[in-house]
């Protein structure tokens, strides 16, 4: 079935709005680790938190921008949300020690609205069409994630980290104008969702929307563990500056983009939420962090960057939609908005024990941390999968 001219534009318009505020968080994780050590109170526990603080408050607040969304309307939600994350780019621009870049940070993670967004999306498609959507919001989100790994590091020389801090809060402004000029106003508002413990209970007490959860959570603790290692990991086994880490994330990321469609299609169970290539995917990701802790020479490298970026830019677009698919209508933002408070959790936690380990073990334990992690999350959805598949068949 295809899109009709409003979905069509309410899919571009909304790809643009998360798009430009998926870059401005992205485009600082390539090169933070590896330069935050220049400002006087540095350490690796307090990098690894100013890396991944902003988690923490998009966590504790995308459930209530979810609720708020059913109540007051997604675009005001989303509006407040992306004044937030603009401002708190501002105050760690003009941070000068890293206490007041994880300040900065911490008010950026306030602007919690990715749930609101993609239930915006929802709420301006029909269910036979609403996988494109959220496939095409998916590809908006991998698209920043490569176009931020590319030009990390030309734009920090113009102006250093204060400069890229600016960057977000200035693409914070512009999806904000883009969402009132160009995505549409929902035409049919469903009955706002209670706001109470029965509805809060009734969206996380779904076990498959509870598996999704635990999955982004994991996922997003890998991702920003990753990149408190990978900075420095690249220039020492490499020989690479960071002007030119784009050397090896190009490749890399047009190979991990070229394997989506292995991944995309097919229909997850619906008895967990996830299904087998999901399953591949996380184990994928396994793969590519083990190969990257001990692997040396470009060859294994690239082998483990292209595996573990693959199965990440696939998770990332598939499980959004199983969410939408599975939550009731009429709490779609607070589904959706508990699976991004899990997503951004991920983030803050795999931000601030990556410090921790990065200060005791190094950026190989780092890396060895996020593998096994990564290796224990599969091994246990590969045992509910089969286990709950059996009980179907009796």
């Amino acid at each position: 079935m295809k899109l009709t001219p409003l979905e069509r534009r309410a899919a571009v318009a909304l790809a643009l709005v998360v798009g430009l505020r998926m870059f401005g968080l992205f485009l600082v994780l390539p090169v933070f680790a590896a330069q935050a050590r220049a400002y006087p109170d540095a350490v690796p526990w307090l990098i690894g938190l100013a890396l991944g603080v902003y988690g923490l408050g998009q966590a504790l607040l995308q459930l209530p921008y979810g609720l708020l969304s059913d109540r007051i309307g997604r675009r005001e939600t989303i509006s407040i949300g992306l004044l937030l994350f603009a401002l708190g780019g501002a105050v760690a621009a003009f941070a000068s020690t890293l206490k007041a870049v994880v300040a900065g940070r911490a008010l950026q993670g306030m602007g919690a609205v990715s749930g609101a967004a993609l239930a915006l999306a929802a709420d301006l498609t029909r269910d036979p069409v609403r996988g494109k959507v959220m496939a095409i919001l998916g590809m908006s989100i991998g698209a920043s994630f490569v176009m931020a790994l590319l030009l990390a590091a030309p734009l920090f020389a113009i102006g250093g980290l204060p400069f890229l801090f600016g960057a977000t809060a200035v693409l914070a402004l512009a999806s904000l104008v883009v969402l009132w000029l160009a995505v549409p106003a929902p035409q049919r508002v469903a009955a706002p969702a209670a706001v109470g413990a029965g509805s809060l209970l009734g969206v996380l007490g779904d076990r498959r929307l509870l598996l999704l959860d635990l999955s982004v959570f994991v996922l997003h603790a890998l991702l920003t563990a990753a990149f408190v290692a990978l900075p420095t990991l690249l220039g020492d086994r490499l020989g690479l500056s960071l002007a030119q880490h784009w050397h090896f994330y190009l490749p890399v990321m047009i190979a991990a983009a070229l394997s989506l469609g292995v991944f995309v299609g097919g229909r997850a169970s619906t008895l967990t939420g996830l299904g087998w290539r999901q399953i591949a995917a996380l184990a994928l990701c396994a793969t590519g962090l083990a190969v990257l802790t001990k692997g040396q020479g470009v060859m294994l490298l690239g082998f483990g960057g292209f595996a573990f970026f693959s199965g990440f830019t696939a998770l990332e677009a598939l499980m959004p939609t199983m969410v939408s698919r599975l939550a009731p209508v009429s709490r779609r933002g607070a589904a959706l908005g508990a699976y991004a408070s899990l997503q951004f959790l991920g983030a803050f936690v795999g931000g601030l024990v990556g410090g921790v380990l990065l200060g005791r073990l190094g950026e190989p334990g780092v890396l060895l941390g996020a593998a096994a992690l990564a290796a224990l999350w599969c091994g246990i959805l590969l045992l509910l999968q089969r286990g709950l598949g059996r009980l179907s068949k009796r």
